[in-house]
């Protein structure tokens, strides 16, 4: 019987590297790739049965890549494998059209499942946080990746066509911890370019974040 063809994406390569060696047995692994962009490329020339990703990875972040590849290839079944436990990202993830969403720090099993499961057309969640995804989905309750008041300020200000200098001058700050909190928030909504990160901004407009 073939095996299932997969393709693993993940910023860190011996990460997925390692990943690869555990999962040997039971799929097979068309491709290892590092970023977004490249992802969508390696799944237009491969055509596999399922796709592992990070959330956060350089130039499209994950969950754009659920979007995107559930329009070019609907077929295609997606897990999210990351570090993110906050809500907001797994049912972003989830309502972007990802059949699983598994913590790294779950092991090999949960995934093992969470792939199995997504190949007979379900859906998988870690269960540190499947109660509480399962609940809000159900309820159509809005969850975001919570920012600090810090960072929350430092992005409208960006918003609103500042840069680091001028922010780091109005809130009598150095511009390094401008970048900082600035980096910080996107890892924190999975984001990986400023202008992805102003567009999240802008999108929220003036409430809380």
């Amino acid at each position: 019987m073939d095996r299932p063809r997969i393709i693993l994406a993940d910023d860190h390569r011996v990460f997925a590297e390692g990943l690869q060696a555990m999962l040997d047995d039971e799929f097979h692994v068309v491709s290892i790739v590092e970023s977004g962009r490249a992802l969508l490329e390696a799944v237009a020339m491969f055509s596999p049965e399922l796709v592992v990703m990070d959330i956060s990875m350089p130039e499209l972040n994950g969950i754009e890549c659920v979007r995107r590849l559930r329009e070019s290839t609907p077929e295609l079944k997606i897990v999210l494998l990351t570090m993110h436990d906050d809500l907001g990202f797994a049912i972003a993830a989830i309502r972007a059209g990802a059949s699983g969403y598994v913590l790294k720090n779950s092991g090999v099993k949960d995934l093992l499942f969470a792939l199995r499961e997504a190949l007979d057309g379900g859906t998988h969640i870690s269960p540190q946080i499947a109660k509480e995804v399962m609940l809000t989905l159900a309820t159509g309750e809005e969850t975001r990746p919570q920012l600090s008041q810090r960072q929350v300020e430092i992005l409208r200000l960006l918003a609103d066509g500042l840069s680091a200098k001028q922010i780091a001058a109005r809130m009598h700050i150095s511009p390094r911890t401008v970048e900082f909190h600035k980096y910080q928030a996107m890892e924190r909504l999975g984001v990986s370019t400023s202008a992805e990160l102003i567009a999240y901004t802008t999108k929220l407009g003036s409430g809380p974040m």
